[in-house]
């Protein structure tokens, strides 16, 4: 666990590319930090897609790239990766809410057709390292029984999808790990209006996802492990989106060189 600065700092150095030609999918406030941060690593942004110019898909621009960064909607996600593939460009996305419905259909275009997808629900490198610590927890509390666990996630008002991606991601985790939980489930939610629908107070074998929508929070992800003794918090918390979109770029790179379905964990070995 001591070691995670070292290995982050020398995968780092392995992957990163020059003079790399990138597309964006997506041009709202991630879009557009991406594009700063991966000019500023020394690539070329070679296309930009938005919802007004869907048909540059069918550019000689975009198909030029190495690699798209695609961050839109829950909705819209699956169809952009098609349309990238018929371009012929691989794919590092960060939009959720897709994976139920889709999921199957894109690890079988992967597997079987030669098509490229880096996913993560999120690309913050802290998260990454929270993730790593999340598992490494779930697996200790496994021989712990008298600690029942929650989870707990705050975004901006705008986010769409809820539970988050990256609270079931930490969700599925623990229940990998965890043998009294055999599934996650939805909690409270928190609407912007600060109204509240549902409850944490779920089966005992089941883990709440509860989800809070206040303001521009980036992100805040909390796992909690409670007895009648005492209390264990763990909470990422972001500070902005810059650390999302550093991420995106250092996975772009990544994937620039590799092929198939790709995630944080073939990036970050921890």
């Amino acid at each position: 666990m001591l070691n995670f600065a070292h290995i982050f700092l020398f995968n780092i150095k392995q992957i990163k590319l020059s003079d790399m030609k990138i597309a964006l999918i997506g041009y709202g406030k991630m879009g557009k930090m991406i594009e700063k941060i991966a000019l500023s690593r020394g690539h070329e942004i070679v296309s930009i897609i938005d919802i007004d110019n869907q048909q540059d898909f069918e550019s000689e621009a975009f198909a030029s790239a190495d690699v798209a960064i695609e961050f839109t909607t829950p909705m819209t996600a699956y169809d952009n990766y098609l349309k990238a593939w018929k371009a012929g460009v691989k794919v590092v996305s960060g939009s959720t809410g897709w994976l139920k419905e889709h999921g199957e259909d894109v690890r079988k275009a992967c597997a079987e057709g030669g098509k490229t997808l880096f996913w993560a629900s999120n690309y913050s490198i802290g998260v990454a390292i929270f993730s790593a610590v999340n598992k490494y927890l779930a697996k200790i509390m496994n021989e712990f029984p008298q600690y029942d666990v929650k989870e707990e996630e705050t975004h901006h008002v705008h986010k769409l999808d809820h539970p988050s991606g990256t609270g079931i991601t930490l969700a599925e985790q623990i229940v990998e790990r965890l043998d009294r939980k055999k599934d996650w489930t939805m909690g409270y939610l928190q609407n912007p209006d600060g109204t509240v629908e549902g409850t944490d107070d779920v089966a005992a074998d089941l883990l709440p996802i509860s989800s809070i929508r206040r303001d521009e929070v980036p992100g805040i992800h909390s796992i909690t492990y409670n007895s009648e003794a005492d209390q264990i918090t763990i909470t990422h918390d972001a500070h902005s989106r810059q650390g999302f979109a550093l991420g995106a770029v250092i996975a772009a790179e990544f994937t620039a060189q590799r092929e198939g379905l790709l995630t944080t964990d073939d990036l970050f070995k921890f």
